[in-house]
């Protein structure tokens, strides 16, 4: 029953009933029955998917994703990383961009990751900002945090209100909050 859709490839959007969806890929959109405006292309792309407003690009992005909206992922798994957003279940708000960005993240919201596995092991930390290959590779629960360089607060894990900006600034940081640091290693 819905219409504007395109769909190309082996079972994509095989029970859909919404409108305005693009996938393709084999299986892109899989699940979606009643998500408008999403846009799947990739192998598996936003495979659990019924929301709406997801763009999903690359093998597996947004895999797990269910009823999180307006979504971004861009990135395919390889070897070493899972696919954007991979784990996505219900966070919405997301901004993932780089093979292995906000990976593990399942409920979180409103996050921001540019660069490989970039909040790598986020699962629910929300209104974080990484920017740069690696940063807050390890965070899992942080928040409000802002990176800015590669490997900035790689070891980062539960601090929450921190800001980073350089190459591997602040980058042994673990739990502790509220810290700034400014430039190369600091």
């Amino acid at each position: 029953s819905g219409t504007g859709n395109v769909g190309i490839g082996n079972d994509v959007l095989t029970v859909n009933t919404a409108s305005n969806n693009t996938a393709v890929g084999y299986q892109s959109l899989y699940s979606n029955t009643t998500g408008t405006r999403n846009t799947a292309v990739g192998r598996l792309t936003a495979y659990h998917t019924t929301s709406s407003d997801i763009t999903a690009i690359g093998h597996a992005t947004l895999y797990q994703n269910t009823t999180g909206t307006h979504n971004v992922g861009v990135g395919s798994n390889d070897a070493t990383a899972y696919a954007s957003l991979n784990n996505n279940t219900t966070g919405s708000y997301n901004t993932a961009m780089g093979s292995g960005s906000l990976a593990k993240n399942t409920t979180a919201s409103s996050n921001t990751a540019v660069g490989y596995q970039s909040l790598y092991a986020n699962t629910t930390g929300a209104e974080n900002a990484a920017l740069g290959v690696k940063a807050l590779l390890t965070n899992t629960t942080g928040t409000l945090n802002v990176s800015v360089g590669n490997s900035s607060m790689r070891l980062n894990t539960t601090g929450s209100s921190n800001t980073a900006l350089g190459v591997n600034a602040l980058r042994s940081n673990t739990t502790a909050s509220d810290n700034t640091a400014v430039g190369k290693n600091a």
